[in-house]
Order: C-alpha cells, then structure tokens, then sequence
C-alpha cells in the first residue's frame, strides 16, 4: 500500500481500540478527491480559490509527502480496507476499453470495510458520492448511502448519476453532482446530530470532481476565464516558485515531457472535439490563437471543479460546528490520484458547438494543464510518478 493509505489505515484502524478505551471516541470525516492535482489547492501552491480546505490546512496539517496508487478503485479499495489493493483485486482488466471503466473482481471476504469493523464499536458510517469497489455500500457497514459513480464517468448535471438515497432538495434543473454530494453530506450530520447524538461517526465524502467531465457552472467558469490565458507553463512555473515559498518543495522542477500525450489511445477524440483540442503539453507559444483560448477555457472549468468542491467542503465544515463537534473529529483531505492526462468521450457525447462546461459537451483536461496542476511533479494519473501518485493531503483534529 501507498505511504497514504498506510498511514490512513493505520489511524482508521485505531478506532475501535481508541472506542474502547475512551469516554469519547473521536468522530471521522475522509473527503477525497477525483483526480486532483497535486498544486490545484490554494495551500499547496495553486492559484484557484480554495478558502476552506485552505482554513483546514491552516488550523491542521498539511502534509508534503501524501501518497495514493494512481488510479481511482485502487486507492479507494486500500483506504477502506487497510489492505494492498493487488491484494484483494486479483482478476482486473489492465486499463479501461473505450466506452467502459474496467472490470473489477469480488473482493475476499476476508477485506472487511473499515465501516464493519467500526460497527462494533458503536460508530455510525455515512458516504456520500463516488463508491468505484465492489458490493453495496449500505450491505458493507455503512448505515446511509448516496452513490455518484455514475456522475463522474458521465455527466455532473444528470441526477440520474446518483444511486440510492434520492437528492434531498432541488429539482433536475438546478443539479450539480458536486452540490448533490455536499446536500447528502450535510443532511447525514444532521440526521446524525438529531436521532444518533451519542455515537460516533464515520463520514465518507468521496466527491467525483474534478473527474472528467469537465462540468461546472457557468458564473464559476466566468469568473476564471482570465486567469489561465497566460497558458500552462507561465502557471506552471508560477505554482513551483508559490510550492518552494510554502517549503512543499525545495528542489527544481520536472522538466515538461512534450511528447507524452494521453495514457490510452482512443481513435478520434480530438477530431470530434475540434480544431481547438491539444493531445500533448506543447510549448504554450506554438499554439494557434484558437488553440491558446480553447485550452485556456478547460482549465477555468477545472478550476470551477475545484472551487465548488471547496464550497461543499465549506458546508460540511459549518455542519460540524453547529453540531459542536468540530473539535471533536478528525477530518482527513486528500485525492485518489493526480490528475488526469486521460482524453475520452463518454456518456452523452460531445456537441462541439455547445458552451463549453455545459451538459451536451465532455471534454477532459488532458496532459498540457494534467501537467500544470500536477506541478512540480512529472506525468499523470495512471502512472505511478510522483504526478500519478503525490496528493495534497490535510489533517485537521
């Protein structure tokens, strides 16, 4: 297992003992992350606007050496078991087909989730968002379940992405998977803090931003529409020299490998985007105008990914200090992987004349901004370099 999910492990894995022996055994929140960089955040380097994880990290740790396994299934099976992934996952597909995810296999039944074993301790576990394991959520130890798997590989503006608990509120015109995730969230604490205010809790809030699609709503993409037209090396070279001021890092760079492109071949996805799509991070300056907006307008809806996740991160903060037990609970950050270099089109389809960040389009980050927000770091997810494996990691008690 990764340094990460060892160390996440180790601690999860102390409950029941700390149950035992303690008057009030501490409550947990794990929020992860989809794909996320390892300077997207504010506190680790970035330029988007993360005030709340930031918050976190200020009053908490922020640690510089947090490690995932480099792709989604893999780091969530050894975050909720303790155990090695290739462990308990024998018979997989070695990489997606196109139109479909990967195939998974059972896993032993030896691998006990984390939420069975708390169980018997007296905790409460609640998860909210993408599940990417095998089995049933609410069958494995977790007491209610709003599943968002399908939202990530698809569409963040389609409710019908989410399995299990029906959305709280709202109605099909104004969802946001990212929205649905904190609404569920935040309405499991509450729950929690009226009918169960004497047992502790497991909250597993595992958001699908900002996994492909690129998605976000469209006042949050005006309002970064500016910010990235300098293109990816300038904001590269930007959040280094920000990483080595917080001390993240001390040493230089990873140099841009230009001819590295997506980790999969898929026929014909930049033709079906157009004109304006880049499938390798060449030098900014031999883009074509077109190409230079196009792309500039990916990262703001990236980043508009990252924001909103932010906010929901904000409201489940504020839940727990209404319920008064911010201080009593340890809340863990972190990402499945780093981002992603990935370029596909999935559910829907893509309609190139549509607003970009709208439902009709899919677009993906790809590896020219995949190699921005994993700075200072080289490659992508999938890969098992720092870029692949390195996570912004936050740990607030």
């Amino acid at each position: 297992m990764t340094r990460i999910a060892r160390c996440i492990a180790i601690l999860l894995a102390a409950l029941p003992v700390a149950a035992t022996v303690c008057a009030a055994p501490p409550n947990v929140v794990v929020i992860l992350a989809d794909d996320l960089g390892f300077s997207d955040l504010g506190c680790h380097g970035g330029e988007i606007d993360t005030p709340h994880l930031d918050r976190l990290a200020a009053g908490g740790l922020r640690f510089t050496q947090g490690f995932n396994t480099a792709r989604c299934w893999p780091t969530r099976a050894a975050l909720l078991t303790g155990y090695y992934a290739q462990s308990i996952r024998r018979d997989v597909l070695p990489g997606p087909t196109e139109g479909a995810g990967g195939v998974n296999a059972a896993r032993p039944a030896w691998a006990r989730l984390l939420p069975e074993l708390l169980a018997e301790t007296g905790y409460r576990s609640y998860h909210s968002g993408k599940w990417h394991i095998d089995g049933d959520p609410v069958a494995q130890g977790f007491a209610r379940s709003l599943e968002a798997t399908a939202g990530s590989q698809s569409n963040y503006f389609d409710p019908a992405g989410l399995t299990g608990e029906a959305r709280a509120q709202g109605s099909p015109d104004d969802f946001y998977a990212t929205t649905a995730i904190g609404d569920h969230a935040v309405a499991c604490l509450a729950d929690h803090a009226r009918d169960h205010a004497t047992a502790p809790f497991f909250q597993y809030v595992a958001f699908t931003a900002p996994h492909f699609p690129l998605h976000a709503p469209p006042t949050l993409i005006a309002k970064y529409r500016d910010r990235y037209r300098a293109g990816w090396d300038t904001v590269r070279a930007s959040r280094v020299d920000r990483l080595k001021q917080l001390g993240i890092v001390t040493t230089a760079a990873s140099v841009s490998e230009r001819n590295v492109g997506p980790p999969y071949a898929f026929s014909q996805v930049v033709e079906k985007i157009g004109s304006g799509e880049v499938n390798r991070p060449l030098p900014w300056g031999t883009l074509s105008a077109e190409q230079q907006v196009f792309q500039a307008e990916k990262m703001a809806i990236h980043a508009a990914m990252v924001e909103a996740l932010d906010h929901e991160v904000g409201r489940i903060v504020a839940q727990l200090v209404a319920m008064r037990v911010l201080e009593d609970t340890l809340v863990l950050f972190l990402s499945d992987n780093g981002a992603s270099a990935e370029m596909m089109i999935r559910g829907e389809g893509h309609d190139p004349s549509a607003a970009a960040g709208s439902r009709a389009t899919f677009l993906c980050l790809g590896p020219g901004w995949s190699s921005c927000a994993n700075a200072p770091f080289r490659r992508h997810k999938t890969w098992v370099h720092e870029g692949g494996i390195a996570t912004p990691w936050i740990v607030h008690w």
